[in-house]
């Protein structure tokens, strides 16, 4: 198996095997994380440019300790202190960079196609970690790879997408993701913060529920999302207190799911506005364990873009 793309920029450029691809090699380097010595020389001579024009924690620090493991060297761009601050545009930032000949760029950026475009100007691998509303395709790997380490077949399973999802880039991806596996998904949240079903080419397969109840009855796995303030959604919303009343997912809720139910969130948790607290307190989700596999499959992305490609 190979994958002939220089670049990672949406789902919807995976086909069913890339996906098995992808998170099959995921599960070799997750092994790497288990040893004493964490690092192989897999990527060594290689240069990698980390480009967060947005904050990060998670896709960040998973991407940069990546790089570590595979022996790579990175360099990680401070958007404050960088000329982006002076004015200096996007196309102008990367031409710069790519003067200095690296071998790949991993970008956040808050405008939808930043990735894309940069995939268009660079003859470096570019990976997206997150552009605007559009799509975060790294983190629907994760949320695979972790779904199938307990379920193994997608294609059997019922997934609640619950909350804002016209603003999330995460669950566009999960969308386009799961539903290429086969999984059947039932979308809800507040009305104005609804995608249009149109928008899906697999939308066979994806659903609007009517009430939390009906999302979340019998779902084999339940991926809740931040209310995204940063892209406005509180103007889509009378009142965070009204969405907790009718969008949070509480311990009598998760009761209607199916009895060995994965609760999945992208992270950053709000706790007691998207998920009760007791709910991530009794150790019910697998947010952890995603945030574990998110290692393992940046790991196999730079692997399959910059090593298998390249050797």
């Amino acid at each position: 198996m190979s994958f002939d793309k220089k670049d990672l920029i949406s789902i919807n450029d995976l086909t069913k095997s890339d996906i098995y691809y992808f998170i099959e090699t995921a599960e070799e380097f997750k092994k790497i994380s288990l040893k004493d010595i964490k690092k192989v020389p897999t990527l060594r001579g290689k240069t990698i440019v980390n480009l967060f024009y947005e904050p990060s924690t998670r896709t960040r620090s998973s991407f940069e300790i990546a790089q570590k493991r595979l022996s790579a060297d990175s360099l990680n761009i401070t958007i404050s202190q960088s000329s982006v601050t002076k004015g200096e545009s996007l196309k102008d930032t990367i031409l710069n960079l790519e003067s200095m000949k690296p071998d790949a760029f991993i970008v956040r950026h808050h405008e939808s196609g930043a990735s894309y475009f940069i995939s268009k100007i660079t003859k470096a691998s570019t990976i997206n970690a997150g552009d605007g509303m559009n799509e975060h395709p790294t983190q629907c790997l994760l949320d695979i790879m972790t779904i199938m380490e307990e379920k193994r077949n997608i294609g059997s399973l019922k997934v609640a997408i619950i909350g804002d999802i016209y603003h999330s880039r995460v669950a566009r991806s999960d969308i386009y993701g799961l539903s290429k596996l086969g999984a059947e998904i039932y979308l809800y949240g507040p009305y104005s913060l609804l995608p249009r079903l149109k928008d899906f080419k697999d939308r066979r397969n994806v659903k609007i529920a009517c009430s939390m109840e009906e999302a979340v009855k019998n779902a084999d796995v339940i991926i809740m999302l931040r209310i995204q303030k940063e892209r406005a959604s509180y103007y889509f919303i009378p009142s965070i207190e009204e969405y907790r009343n009718f969008f949070k997912l509480t311990p009598g809720l998760l009761s209607l799911a199916s009895k060995d139910v994965m609760v999945l969130h992208p992270g950053p948790v709000n706790r007691d506005d998207e998920i009760a607290g007791s709910i991530i307190n009794e150790n019910k989700t697998r947010i952890l364990k995603q945030v574990e596999n998110g290692v393992a499959v940046r790991m196999a992305c730079l692997y399959i873009l910059l090593g298998v490609k390249k050797q």
